[in-house]
């Protein structure tokens, strides 16, 4: 389900003259059973609502005098969003015969024609207020507190967010607010500029307006209506005649791949800062420590201490938390069956929630590997919003394969990704010519809709990733990823599972043996494809190339290489 909350204006919206009738609180209640949250949305003082509104408590919560007021129905609990009003801007206005006026906890409300006797006072008071109009009304609070600002805080005490909310409206007040959720609807009687901004505008106005709404989310969560919603797509890159590649935010599924280093990750961590800044929230599962730098994110686990599902779920309950779930002190073989843990209460808290939006596994082949078939009760039928990041796209399961909507392929052949990936599926692959990509460019494999593949440049992340540093200089790489010292007959079998332990071994190590390696370039391959730094393996390539070095000189350099880029741990 994609839309867990409706948040509805009052006046104008919901009611007509004041009053809601008989058809819109049964689809009110609708909304209630289908396990939705109901939000209203007021300028009106909240005892003038309560005293008009005797069904109030179809809601969760009120967010009333214009976003300064919070109410919880079922406590009976207020809280103030605002500071109350100055006692010198209610004389003031009193003095200057501006009647009506009305006080709230926070608002000062009047109608037109007042607005420039109202902006008057405040400039001559020299206060920090805004005026806010609704059809008429001359609303003036505290500046910066709007409905939308209300109903950010409704929607964190109910840990769910706007993203998860279609919102409906009808006048001036309403912009804000509207903006703010995944989808703005207009009922059929409200102002035009509301109506031009809005994602759809009901047929039906006031409360008929509402019902024909409730009735489709009911329905079909609003299904018809996502290709209305182009203003929430995320910008993936650019092809070569200028266009935007672009990403639906919900219901679409990605696989980037790519041989190690070939930038894949560069490509996907771009993407996710892109929903970071759009608030979505993300969950990495992080094999490999790679993801630990990412700004705006927590990290749960390190190379010593687990990560726990439980606190994985706990810290996603905050709406706005993206997490990154690193599993290095989870052993290489136990990974697999700490995801098929994870995996169902991640899906079990987004049923609940709607998130996290985007679920994101790194080494997609060895927590997914072709052998995973898990059951109906674990996947729904429409699993969505995963991101898969894999060297091997045909020994990721079939299952996943058969709902990616996207293939992404970086590095040096990727029409051997996408070709893999197609005959894993039993498609026919599109047709990609054998190239070699520079760095940021990638060739993708669109499915769905359009079946088709093209050529683009990505947009680079705004920060470069830096390089798991304290991973590399003493984590725990997996044994494929692993340095050997074996020697030319095989009779060693040292193994230098990071870098601090390479330096180590090396130091200790026999001078046969060392240059053995070294001369084979067995150290530059290493830092290459398992350390995934090419700018050091290019660097160590140059000392092993040197003819007549001596083994300790060699040591010496490329220790010296290793201790400029690798701080020692904390």
């Amino acid at each position: 389900m994609r839309y867990h909350v409706l948040a509805c204006d009052y006046d104008g919206t919901l009611a007509h003259h004041g009053r809601v009738d008989t058809d819109t609180l049964a689809a009110l209640r609708r909304v209630r059973d289908s396990g939705r949250k109901l939000i209203l949305v007021t300028g009106r003082q909240l005892d003038d609502l309560l005293a008009v509104f005797p069904d109030v408590d179809l809601f969760d919560t009120v967010v009333a005098e214009n976003g300064a007021l919070l109410y919880q129905p079922a406590a009976r609990e207020r809280k103030m969003l605002g500071e109350p009003p100055p006692e010198q801007l209610v004389a003031a206005l009193a003095a200057r015969d501006v009647t009506p006026l009305s006080v709230g906890e926070v608002i000062v409300a009047t109608w037109e024609p007042h607005e420039t006797t109202v902006m008057e006072v405040i400039r001559e008071l020299g206060i920090e207020w805004q005026v806010v109009f609704n059809k008429g009304a001359v609303m003036v609070l505290p500046t910066g507190v709007n409905k939308a600002t209300g109903l950010d805080v409704a929607l964190a005490e109910l840990g769910l967010s706007p993203h998860n909310t279609v919102a409906v409206g009808d006048a001036e007040n309403d912009h804000a607010f509207l903006s703010r959720c995944e989808c703005a609807v207009a009922v059929a009687n409200a102002l035009p500029m509301l109506k031009e901004r809005a994602d759809f505008v009901t047929r039906g106005s006031h409360g008929a307006g509402v019902v024909e709404l409730i009735d489709m989310l009911v329905a079909t969560d609003l299904q018809e209506l996502d290709t209305r919603l182009e203003r929430h797509e995320i910008m993936l890159g650019s092809r070569d005649d200028g266009s935007a590649v672009r990403v639906k935010p919900y219901g679409m599924n990605l696989l980037f791949s790519g041989t190690s280093g070939s930038g894949k990750s560069t490509i996907a961590t771009g993407f996710l800062e892109r929903l970071a800044e759009r608030e979505y929230q993300f969950c990495i599962i992080d094999p490999e420590g790679d993801y630990q730098e990412f700004a705006g994110a927590v990290v749960l686990g390190s190379r010593k201490r687990a990560p726990l599902v439980e606190e994985v779920c706990n810290f996603l309950q905050e709406p706005d938390q993206n997490l990154i779930v690193n599993l290095l002190a989870i052993g290489l073989e136990n990974r697999p069956s700490f995801f098929d843990q994870l995996f169902p209460a991640l899906l079990e808290l987004r049923t609940r929630t709607g998130r996290p939006h985007w679920i994101v596994i790194d080494e997609a082949h060895h927590l997914l590997p072709s052998s995973w078939t898990p059951t109906t009760q674990i996947v729904p039928q429409d699993l969505s919003g995963m991101m898969l990041i894999t060297v091997h796209p045909d020994h990721v399961s079939s299952q996943l394969l058969a709902e990616t909507d996207m293939f992404v392929a970086v590095g040096d052949a990727p029409e051997r990704s996408i070709r893999a990936a197609a005959e894993a599926l039993g498609e026919q692959p599109p047709a990609i010519p054998s190239v070699r990509l520079e760095a940021g460019e990638a060739v993708a494999w669109r499915r769905r809709p359009d079946n088709d593949s093209f050529w683009f440049r990505s947009i680079p992340p705004k920060t470069e990733r830096r390089r798991h540093l304290r991973k590399y200089a003493e984590g725990e790489l997996g044994p494929d990823k692993s340095f050997y010292f074996k020697g030319r007959d095989g009779t060693l079998n040292l193994r230098a599972q990071n870098l601090t332990l390479f330096m180590q071994i090396a130091d200790g190590l026999d001078d046969t043996t060392w240059m053995y390696h070294l001369r084979r370039g067995d150290y530059s391959r290493w830092l290459r494809e398992s350390i995934k730094d090419p700018e050091l393996a290019d660097e160590v390539a140059d000392i092993e190339a040197q003819s007549g070095i001596a083994p300790q000189e060699s040591r010496a350099l490329i220790r010296d290489r290793i201790e400029q880029r690798y701080t020692e741990p904390e």
